[in-house]
C-alpha cells in the first residue's frame, strides 16, 4: 500500500518527514562532504526515497492479507521511474525561484521582462520585443545578461552542487 491523498496523507506525509530529517540530523554532525562521491541534493533524495520505501513496506507487513497475490501493493510500492526527473525538476524550479528573488532588483524592469518573456514564458524575440517595445537583438541582449547572473549567483551560493 503506497502513499494516497486522503485523510491519512498528510500525518503520513508529516511523519516521512519527521524521519527524513531525523536521518539527515543523526549524521550531520559526522558527514564529511565530498563532491566527488555525488551531490548533496542526490544524497538527501536517496535518503528520502530509502525512508518511503522503509515506510511504504511496513505498511505493507502491517495490512491483513487479503487473499490476493498483492501484486498491486508491490507495484504502488515502486518508485516510478520519472520519479527521479520529477525530483529533479522541481529542485531546478525552486532554484530558479530563489536566484530570481536575489537578482531582479539588480536589473531594470524591462531587461527583467525580456529575460522573463524570453525564458520563462517561452515567447518569441518577436513577440517579446514587440511587449516591451525593444529590438529583438536587445531582448535576446537582456536575456543573456540575466541568465549569466542566475549562474553566478546559484554558483557562489551552491558551487557545483547547484546541479547546473
Amino acid at each position: 500500500m503506497g502513499l494516497r491523498a486522503g485523510a491519512g496523507f498528510q500525518a503520513d506525509a508529516s511523519d516521512l518527514t519527521q524521519e527524513v530529517m531525523r536521518a539527515v540530523a543523526a549524521v550531520a554532525s559526522r558527514l564529511d562532504y565530498d563532491p566527488r562521491k555525488g551531490s548533496f541534493r542526490g544524497w538527501l533524495y536517496t535518503v528520502a526515497r530509502n525512508k518511503i520505501n522503509d515506510f511504504v513496506a511496513a505498511r505493507g507487513r502491517q495490512c491483513p492479507g487479503t487473499g490476493d497475490t498483492g501484486i498491486q501493493a508491490v507495484l504502488e510500492g515502486q518508485a516510478a521511474p520519472q520519479e527521479e526527473s520529477l525530483w529533479q525538476e522541481e529542485y531546478q524550479r525552486q532554484l530558479l525561484r530563489w536566484a530570481a528573488d536575489r537578482v531582479r532588483g539588480s536589473f531594470d524592469e524591462s531587461t527583467w521582462q525580456a529575460f522573463w518573456q524570453l525564458a520563462v514564458e517561452g515567447k518569441s524575440g518577436k513577440e517579446a520585443a514587440r511587449a516591451l517595445g525593444i529590438t529583438v537583438a536587445a531582448a535576446y541582449m537582456a536575456k543573456s545578461r540575466v541568465l549569466a547572473r542566475l549562474k553566478d549567483e546559484i554558483h557562489q551560493q551552491l558551487g557545483d552542487d547547484a546541479g547546473l
